[in-house]
């Protein structure tokens, strides 16, 4: 209905014994947003292994599943469109969160800074390098996870290559050093992304699949050698599903201050055929801008959605925006989750 999309935040509010599961006042939250043209669920990790954060809801129980059916049927009824983002963080995680065990990547290397656990913050580990039937195994997760946001009511995936997470971290040579067919070239480093998306277009279809990535980001320690190259590569390898969007993160602030080596939209445009969805810290005005240039067919938007449920009206009316409270992020509760008012209440 409009080229303004709900980009994917997590907001760790999820319950029940093992905190992982989605409540009804996620349903309010995602319902309160319907107006997107889509909305891409925050990330929701494919098995016990993906989990790097507290409160974050998953795709692979059956009880996670009834939970999502609360939020897709409370969005369908506000006649809106929801894709599912799945999401496993790989190195950035804790043995907290895996009784003891290292969380895995395709590399045992350590990344700088400290993991979000229950009980604080804690050094990252050295992570396990996954072996190649573990791959094998992590690809049918994410077949898996597929399966199961289409039972719990889903319009579609997108799958999580982004923000120095596992499959970013198979992509970019900082993280991968591997010497099989999972590193060293380009078409190595490309291959558990292809298989990724191989797995999830045969329970979806391509036209009901995304992907994420993030070519300039810097986030959770990650690097490249030749980010331009690798991030074209990719794109193009990708044009060979037809799927439905390539969602692009933009360098944002944080990544040009921590020095990164910024990928132009255009080079990514050019090397994708399809629908390219953009974002990074835009407002109405550069969005416009970009998509009349080309560059984008859409932009999604992350912190002025979360502080703003209306936010496609406010800029119909050019109206002005609430700010966002990024102390209440993250800590759970209705309040700065559900509780932003609307034009019409403000």
């Amino acid at each position: 209905s409009n080229r303004i999309i709900m980009a994917p935040m997590t907001r760790c509010r999820a319950g029940g014994e093992v905190y992982d599961v989605p409540q009804q006042v996620s349903a309010t939250y995602y319902a309160q947003r319907a107006g997107a043209g889509l909305i891409i669920s925050e990330g929701s990790q494919i098995s016990q292994q993906g989990v790097g954060y507290p409160a974050t809801p998953g795709i692979h129980s059956a009880e996670q599943v009834e939970g999502w059916k609360l939020v897709t049927d409370a969005v369908h009824k506000k006649a809106g469109k929801i894709f599912l983002q799945l999401w496993h963080v790989g190195r950035i995680s804790h043995p907290d969160y895996h009784n003891g065990e290292l969380p895995v990547a395709p590399s045992a290397i350590k990344p700088a800074g400290e993991a979000t656990t229950f009980s604080g913050m804690q050094p990252f580990v050295t992570p396990h390098a996954l072996e190649i039937d573990e791959i094998r195994a992590v690809v049918e997760d994410f077949r898996n996870a597929a399966t199961k946001a289409k039972q719990a009511g889903f319009d579609g995936v997108e799958i999580h290559g982004a923000n120095g997470y596992l499959i970013d971290q198979f992509i970019r040579s900082g993280t991968n050093q591997r010497t099989d067919e999972y590193g060293g070239s380009l078409e190595n480093r490309a291959r558990f992304l292809l298989e990724v998306a191989e797995a999830v277009v045969s329970v979806w279809g391509a036209g009901r699949v995304g992907v994420r990535l993030s070519p300039s980001g810097t986030f959770n320690d990650m690097s490249d050698s030749s980010p331009e190259e690798t991030f074209s590569y990719m794109a193009g390898q990708l044009n060979r599903f037809g799927l439905a969007y390539l969602h692009v993160v933009n360098a944002l602030s944080g990544d040009i201050r921590h020095g990164a080596d910024v990928v132009p939209l255009s080079l990514l445009r050019d090397a994708w055929s399809g629908l390219l969805i953009t974002n990074g810290e835009y407002d109405k005005e550069r969005a416009n801008v970009e998509i009349s240039a080309g560059l984008a067919d859409a932009v999604s938007f992350a912190s002025s959605f979360l502080a703003n449920p209306d936010l496609p009206e406010r800029f119909s009316a050019d109206a002005d925006l609430n700010i966002p409270d990024f102390d209440t992020f993250y800590v759970g509760g209705e309040n700065g989750y559900t509780d932003y008012p609307t034009m019409e209440a403000a």
